[in-house]
């Protein structure tokens, strides 16, 4: 017997990692063997999902002519570590079969420090793709290791992270066909980014009227600023809303990296697919909390974060649930969602352009000039008083969206050719030029700032105050109209950043009265 302990290797160490929320934690997977029964045993705090684990390596090896642990009448151990945190999901399984390979002496010794393992295992020894590919890179370039090992069908978003080797693993063998130096797996390519020129089924130019609600949308567009719009059916305050993708600018690389890590936490991303445009998100008014806010058992991103740096639009805005209304609150001031559970608080990113459109009352019609509104003065109140003050007073830009008139809508577009069906990009191209140079305003102010700040709308108000510079008309107009005005500390502010928008829309060094004037206007339904 001493001399069957003599000859047992000690542990040993494979690098795997887990995600929490959208960020992935580095997991040691330890594995020993000792004499006895056979016994295989998982430990670390895992989940259901870990602990299958076993059969699945079990099989694996079986079916790739590797000797498996139910061959063996000996005691496997493997612990995952920190043994604190709770372990789910299917992605230590290529880093359990490695670590019982390396302990059992099945496979030649290799280099471990600078290894990170991730695959989910088939029982016929290929590997299937897993959640937070390229959040696991992201943690293997802040970890400084050199190589990330993941599934072919993550190769291509984790290897949008430039600075590790990604590996694309098809199967068992040839990992280690790869490990002993026998058959070397090329490394993935660095993933090119190419921003998509996002387009729309509509644009600017199809939408005929309605000047005063187009300029305000640029506005948001090139401030990032949430936007309400207010009008009857039929007016296009939809059609306004889908045609705003068209005119953000193109995503840089931080941002889509951003984005992707948000679908790649939720399980969003296709095999080999890496979303290169600003995301618009609209979820009917019957969603839940939680498929709006994110959270579950296992907290996944909702539709707030998977709307980050981009459009999420709210169509009948009062219809939604006073609670989940309330809930956007937070995420809308702060630019992420906290989370919070018993034994741990994740926090996922939430800095979105907020569109909504609401009618002004149940019927539709208050206020209209051409047909009569049929509900009573209380009916119109509850329902308008179904946006709080608190979440309206968080929405930058307030608009009307009167109804448009026939002989308007009966326009034809005079630059259209003959015979030709499409319209002319001319005015929503001239539109997003102008935004994308706001838009560049607006990032080389921030460049020095520690936080991550791309858009006026995401100062915080000692930001506003560094930034924001007046003329002496602006000075004038602050003292006469804004100081009588009741207005929040929070709208103030916003009003503010609302008139920077415009300076850098209209290229101005400094904010004017009539720049300060405008953006009040959109802020006209809070005072009043």
């Amino acid at each position: 017997m001493q001399e069957i302990v003599k000859k047992m290797k000690g542990p040993a160490r494979i690098f795997s990692a887990k995600l929490d929320g959208i960020n992935a934690e580095l997991i040691e997977v330890e594995t020993d063997i000792n004499v006895g029964l056979h016994a295989f045993n998982i430990v670390g705090l895992a989940d259901k999902s870990v602990s299958e684990a076993k059969e699945r390596v079990n099989s694996a090896l079986k079916n790739s002519g590797i000797k498996p642990p139910t061959k063996e009448n000996r005691r496997i151990t493997v612990n995952l570590a920190p043994a604190d945190i709770k372990k789910i999901g299917s992605q230590f399984d290529l880093a359990i079969a490695l670590a019982y390979l390396s302990a059992s002496d099945q496979i030649k010794e290799f280099e471990t420090q600078d290894k990170i393992f991730v695959g989910e295992l088939s029982l016929d020894g290929n590997l299937r793709g897993i959640n937070g590919g390229l959040n696991i890179a992201q943690l293997a370039k802040k970890s400084g290791f050199k190589y990330l090992f993941v599934p072919e069908a993550n190769a291509e978003e984790a290897a949008i992270i430039k600075e590790i080797s990604v590996i694309p693993v098809s199967n068992l063998k040839a990992l280690i066909a790869h490990l002993e130096n026998q058959t070397i797996i090329p490394t993935q390519p660095p993933t090119a980014f190419i921003p998509d020129n996002q387009s729309s089924l509509v644009n600017f130019d199809d939408i005929k009227g309605q000047e005063n609600a187009k300029r305000a949308l640029a506005l948001a567009a090139a401030g990032g600023h949430n936007i309400l719009m207010i009008g009857p059916p039929g007016t296009g305050k939809t059609m306004m809303a889908q045609a705003l993708i068209s005119l953000l600018p193109s995503l840089t690389l931080a941002e889509a990296i951003e984005i992707n890590q948000v679908y790649s936490a939720a399980g969003l991303l296709k095999k080999n697919f890496f979303i290169n445009y600003r995301p618009f998100r609209s979820p009917h008014h019957s969603s839940s909390l939680v498929s709006l806010i994110g959270g579950g058992s296992y907290p996944k991103p909702g539709e707030i974060s998977l709307a980050h740096r981009g459009i999420l639009f709210l169509d009948e805005f009062p219809e939604f649930h006073r609670d989940l209304l309330e809930a956007l609150r937070q995420p809308l001031e702060n630019g992420v969602i906290n989370i919070s559970r018993a034994k741990k608080t994740l926090s996922f990113p939430a800095n979105l352009t907020l569109v909504a459109a609401m009618n002004p009352c149940p019927c539709g019609y208050f206020g209209d000039p051409q047909k009569e509104c049929r509900c009573g003065a209380y009916e119109v109140f509850r329902y308008q008083k179904k946006i709080s003050g608190p979440l309206l007073d968080r929405i930058d830009i307030q608009i009307e969206v009167p109804r448009v008139e026939i002989s308007e809508l009966r326009k034809k577009n005079p630059c259209l050719p003959a015979g030709q069906t499409g319209l002319p990009d001319s005015a929503n191209q001239t539109l997003k030029s102008k935004i994308a140079a706001a838009r560049k305003i607006q990032v080389r102010r921030f460049q020095n700032f520690k936080s991550k700040v791309y858009t006026n709308s995401e100062m915080t108000s000692k930001q506003v105050e560094a930034v924001v510079h007046f003329d002496d008309s602006a000075e004038n107009f602050l003292k006469n109209v804004l100081e009588k005005t009741f207005l929040s500390g929070r709208g103030y502010y916003r009003i503010l950043k609302i008139a920077q928008t415009i300076a850098d829309f209209e290229a101005s060094e400094k904010i004017t009265s009539d720049h300060l004037a405008e953006a009040y206007q959109y802020r006209t339904r809070e005072s009043n």
